[in-house]
């Protein structure tokens, strides 16, 4: 009778990049909840999060996650990048500036130029870390919570591309969100805004399933 091999369980490696990306998304999410953007001024580089607990209609399932301090579901995760990286790799131990005060008070501006949402039905929180796990940190967030404004309802970061370069169409974040007045330039999106918000809709009831699924496995867990 021949011998039975034992199960092979993997080795957990803690300098495996996913364990390391892993543990700096959930130091983020154990950072405390602030306004967009924070009341003081900070200097740092690293990954943020936004949260929405307004009365969007379109938003309601979301909001639903996020009100009476849960903060459960982002609608959308962002990093921000030492000045200069985005021009090739990462200067480590480079001056960050106020890299992720500067982009959230960007998004501020934003959201103050739309005709229906408001500034103060949004939350945020961030994590300063080392430029080199920014990325990875970013992308596993993500891939964590779907957030809609990463995933269905695009362009939410973009700016406004400038003299001459109007030739693109609106995004669907400007669609559904009108009031950046760049965007009015931009061409024509192709999908009706009625569509949009039917797809948007249909994508947040499924997504919120997996959120409420992986929120009870946490509790299982502990």
């Amino acid at each position: 009778m021949s011998k039975q091999r034992s199960p092979r369980i993997d080795t957990f490696n803690p300098l495996d990049k996913t364990n390391l990306g892993e543990s700096v998304a959930e130091a983020m999410l154990h950072q405390p909840v602030d306004p967009v953007p924070p009341d003081e001024q900070f200097s740092g580089a690293g990954i943020y999060a936004l949260y929405y607990e307004g009365d969007f209609s379109l938003y309601n399932e979301i909001a639903q996650l996020n009100r009476m301090g849960q903060y459960r579901w982002p609608i959308y995760v962002g990093k921000a990048v030492p000045p200069g990286s985005r021009k090739g790799g990462y200067g480590l131990g480079a001056d960050p500036g106020q890299a992720i005060f500067k982009r959230l008070s960007e998004h501020a501006g934003s959201i103050k130029q739309t005709k229906n949402l408001h500034i103060s039905d949004f939350r945020c929180r961030f994590l300063v870390v080392d430029d080199i796990w920014i990325p990875l940190g970013e992308s596993l967030l993500i891939e964590m919570y779907f957030p809609l404004w990463n995933r269905m309802i695009d362009g939410f970061g973009n700016h406004d591309p400038g003299k001459g370069r109007h030739k693109q169409q609106c995004s669907a974040w400007d669609l559904i969100h009108p009031g950046r007045p760049w965007a009015y330039k931009l061409q024509p999106h192709s999908m009706d805004v009625h569509i949009l918000q039917e797809n948007a809709a249909n994508y947040i009831i499924k997504i919120k399933a997996k959120i409420l699924a992986h929120g009870k496995d946490k509790l299982d867990a502990e």
